[in-house]
């Protein structure tokens, strides 16, 4: 690559990156460090990632852009394919100028499929094709997702798909909204949270060095404050990391222990606590079997899930959310609810969050933790618990869906339900 194009390995990093999520089912973050290895500075280093994250967004546009200048379809995984993609995204949606988009993936490719990929590129870009604005979803995806929320959901997650969403702060208690949403350049959607637009340097910002807030999306800040003031009370948080949840709940005057079987995240919860100068016990564990001496007033589980609430800003969950992952979390969280319930304290309290927009993940786990556990109920959400834009269904639970907040920025796929033990 010595005699390649300046910029070609910064597109050698993308196609690493692109192949770890696609072929691999490596989270885009997980893969940054191995993918971007031979890259030194830091602007390459985000733009490869643009490139894979813009790629992902758009992939089935892309694929049916491409498969529309072939003769024959290429293989969903060959090289050629990749490249395509990764140029086509560059000129049509990064608005990086034609030549450099394809001359630097050129010298990836081997052989004989250079010409092919020059002539599609070529072509694409002589007729002035576009993309569709906003993105198709996958087809997989979007008929999963027809089939539980409706024609409108898939339509409003195509909308939240194409927007670069907002970034929601989390403020700690005491501090005026209001205030703070002016000096942020920002709208309040609820006491103690502040919406500002994306692309801000988050440690620039006043505030941030003081420790009066922290970034958590408006959805994910909903279990931790459905749990209410804790006047002393004990929590556990289960599956803690990075720690939104853990320093809502300290800030709101529980006495938190936060459990999470990753080192490294939690100390991403310890550097947090420090800087906004709360307090928890911090234990590295498994969720599934952590033991303590005495029960919790409430536990507040956040379940690993597909994560595919978050796909506005983290599009790769799009394409690695397959059947049997989802499966494979839902079965997991049935694990984590039982344990997590038996740390319950009589006439306390368990929250059940995911950021999933799969059923199966929320609802269904949510109804088959209560059969058989005549000790336990739903205790109702109610709407003034809950910023305006989103409502509890009607047996008192949370489904944040694709539409939610729409006309302010939206919000996160979540969905939550709270339980109450008997005395």
């Amino acid at each position: 690559m010595n005699n390649s194009p300046p910029g070609t390995p910064t597109r050698l990093a993308a196609l690493k990156l692109l192949d770890a999520v696609l072929r691999r089912g490596v989270p885009l973050e997980a893969a940054m460090d191995g993918a971007c290895a031979e890259l030194d500075r830091g602007d390459d280093r985000a733009f490869a990632h643009a490139i894979a994250a813009e790629t992902l967004r758009r992939l089935d546009d892309l694929d049916r852009l491409i498969d529309s200048a072939t003769e024959r379809p290429l293989p969903p995984d060959s090289k050629a394919r990749m490249l395509l993609r990764i140029a086509l995204v560059q000129a049509l949606a990064l608005k990086t100028p034609d030549h450099a988009a394809i001359t630097t993936v050129l010298p990836l490719a081997d052989g004989g499929p250079r010409k092919l990929i020059h002539a599609v590129f070529s072509r694409t870009m002589r007729e002035g094709t576009a993309l569709p604005d906003p993105p198709h979803l996958p087809a997989a995806v979007a008929e999963r997702w027809r089939q539980s929320w409706g024609n409108d959901a898939v339509e409003a997650a195509r909308l939240s798909l194409g927007a670069p969403p907002p970034i929601d702060l989390s403020l700690k208690p005491g501090e005026d909204s209001a205030l703070w949403a002016q000096r942020l350049d920002g709208i309040s959607l609820q006491p103690g949270h502040v919406r500002i637009a994306s692309g801000r340097r988050i440690v620039d910002l006043p505030g941030y060095d003081d420790g009066v807030w922290w970034v958590q999306d408006i959805a994910a800040s909903l279990p931790a404050r459905l749990a209410g003031a804790g006047e002393g009370r004990t929590v556990l948080d289960l599956c803690a990391a990075p720690g939104g949840k853990t320093m809502q709940l300290a800030a709101a005057g529980w006495r938190v222990t936060a459990v999470d079987q990753s080192e490294p995240r939690l100390e991403r919860l310890r550097e947090n606590l420090q800087r906004t100068g709360l307090s928890a016990a911090i234990h590295v564990a498994d969720a599934t079997d952590f033991a303590a001496d005495t029960p919790f007033d409430a536990v507040l589980l956040d379940a690993p899930c597909s994560a595919t609430g978050i796909f506005r800003r983290h599009p790769d969950v799009l394409h690695r959310a397959t059947a049997a992952i989802t499966r494979d979390a839902a079965e997991l969280q049935h694990r984590l609810i039982a344990h997590a319930a038996s740390l319950v304290a009589p006439g306390g309290r368990l929250i059940y969050a995911v950021c999933s927009l799969e059923a199966d993940e929320g609802e269904q786990v949510a109804k088959g933790f209560l059969a058989g556990r005549p000790e336990w109920r739903i205790d109702p959400v109610h709407i003034d618990e809950l910023p305006e834009g989103i409502a509890p269904d009607k047996v008192g639970r949370v489904r944040v869906r694709p539409g939610a907040l729409a006309d302010k920025g939206g919000g996160d796929g979540f969905f939550v339900a709270r339980f109450v033990r008997s005395d």
